[in-house]
Order: structure tokens, then sequence, then C-alpha cells
């Protein structure tokens, strides 16, 4: 990107960074840190400014829904994921009004990553992310775009563009068992992805202790391969401001960004319901859950949320 310095830059970055701290997703217990506290982002920001460019953000997830239908409505993107949708390219657009070229995410879909450490078929992945890209053109996001393996790999059979992905950039697993005997973020983020595996797990035939057995050692695959996939975005999208969906500390090289409303800050919509309460807001639980406090809506003939009487 070729440069264009202003005495201002430092500033306008700064004022970009403000408009997502607000939704920063972290476990930590101070949220309200100023945005000099969060030097990796301001300092890649400020590059895309000096060079008059938008700035891109790129935000892996958006995988998949859970196997679990306790927790989700089905295989297909519902209202959980509209509303996200709408909420980051709403973010894209406040940035254009204090910086004219505005922004851009970079939805990078994983569920071919690791789809088979967490069970879930390559054609509802397909079909998932054909429907993100779908929604994105049909809602008019035109902030947004969608990224996965097909892009790279192309028609190669998914089980080859994992082991490519995987083979190419996986840290080994006695690596990350170190770093989460010596880390309380990788502890928390192994835990946490433990517990998804647990849950969305459905028909399984062992003891209670069994499957926590075998979701601890997929947690550690999962986190290979999600590994793997952010240095492979990195790679193809330099210089790019990197999101997470989950939760980060401040200051980390990644940021944590919360979607939407959620009682738990591990909350995704494809791990999840969307409800809208009485008062007009909207937050996510699961299926059972929300079912239990509304009534089930339909979209173009599909379940979409749940709604409490006003």
């Amino acid at each position: 990107m070729p440069s264009t310095t202003s005495p201002d830059t430092l500033t306008t970055s700064a004022s970009i960074l403000r408009l997502l701290l607000p939704h920063h997703r972290t476990t930590d217990a101070t949220r309200t840190a100023p945005a000099e506290a969060f030097p990796h982002q301001l300092r890649r920001i400020d590059a895309f400014v000096r060079a008059g460019a938008p700035v891109r953000f790129t935000l892996p997830g958006f995988p998949c829904k859970s196997p679990n239908p306790a927790k989700v409505l089905g295989h297909l993107p519902d209202q959980g994921e509209r509303l996200s949708l709408r909420f980051l390219d709403s973010l894209c657009e406040e940035v254009e009004h204090i910086y004219a070229p505005g922004a851009r995410v970079i939805i990078c879909s994983d569920g071919h990553v690791f789809g088979d450490l967490i069970r879930v078929p390559d054609e509802h992945i397909d079909a998932y992310a054909d429907e993100l890209r779908l929604l994105i053109d049909q809602l008019g996001l035109e902030r947004l775009s969608v990224f996965d393996l097909r892009d790279i790999l192309g028609d190669l059979p998914n089980d080859t563009k994992r082991a490519h992905v995987h083979e190419r950039y996986a840290p080994t697993v006695d690596a990350l068992r170190a770093e989460v005997r010596s880390d309380d973020h990788a502890l928390a983020l192994y835990r946490g992805i433990t517990r998804f595996l647990v849950e969305d797990t459905a028909g399984f035939s062992g003891t209670r202790s069994a499957l926590q057995r075998e979701c601890r050692r997929r947690a550690y695959g999962v986190i290979q391969r999600s590994r793997a996939w952010g240095d492979l975005i990195a790679e193809h999208h330099p210089g790019a401001v990197r999101l997470s969906i989950h939760p980060q500390p401040v200051g980390a090289a990644k940021f944590g960004i919360r979607l939407l409303d959620a009682p738990d800050a591990w909350t995704t919509p494809w791990h999840s319901a969307a409800l809208l309460r009485a008062d007009g807001t909207w937050t996510l639980m699961p299926r059972v859950r929300a079912a239990s406090e509304g009534r089930l809506v339909r979209c173009d003939s599909r379940p979409s949320h749940f709604e409490q009487s006003p």
C-alpha cells in the first residue's frame, strides 16, 4: 500500500479502534481499557490509514452450526447470523463516518478446517458457507466477504485440504500442552473448546468420563487446526487486523469481538438460537431454553428465531 503520511493518522487510527472497544469480547476483569492498550491493532489500523486504504479486518469463525439439536435450529444460518452480519457491516459503516475509505471484514469461514473433529458433515459446512454468501448479497452488506478453504485449494477432497493445512501450519500437540500448562489464556481456551465439544456431542454411547477424555483429545486437534488456519489467513491477508470470536485479553495480538449479546462470553450464533426479548433487544441462548421463553418464528419457510410476547 502506498504511504500518504499525515500528522493526524494516529488520531484517526485511535478513533477507529475506539469504535471496536465497546464490543471487546474478553474475560478480563477490566473491560474498559483505552485504545493505547491495544498496540497490535493500533499499529495495523494506522498502516491502512497512512496508506489511505480501507481498513481490512479478518474474522475466523462462522464455521457451521453446532451438531447438537438442543442448541440450534438446524444446519443453516438463521437470525443469529443475520444479526451478526448486519452488526459487522454497521461497524464498517461507522468507520466510514470518521475515515472516508471505511473498513472491510473478511469472514474466514473455518468449518472445513476442523469439520472431522467437531463431527459435522462437509456437505452441511458447504451449505452453511454458501448461505452466508447468499445472505451477504441479499442483505446488501457490501463491506463483508467470505473466505474459506475452497478459495485456496479449490475442489480437492476435504480430507486432503485438512491434511494440507495441518501438515503445513499446525503446531505440535506437545507444544500446545506445554502452552496450556504455562499460560492462563491458553488454558481457558482449551477448557472452553473442550466444553463446547462435550455439549455438541450427541448420541455418545460411552460414559461421561470417556466422553470428556475424548473431547479433551479433540480439543487439542481443534486448537492445532485453528492456529494453522490463523497462519494461513495471515499469509493470504497480510497486514489485516485480526479479530477473534473467542475472548482475548487486553493487549493480545487478536481482538476478541462480541457479535451479539449473550450471558456467556463464549456464546456464538452457531452454537445457539436468537431470542427477541419483549423489550425489543436480542440475545443468544440454547434452542431448548429459547423455546421455553418464546414462540418460534420462521423466515422463508425455515426456523429463524424465537420471540417473547410483549
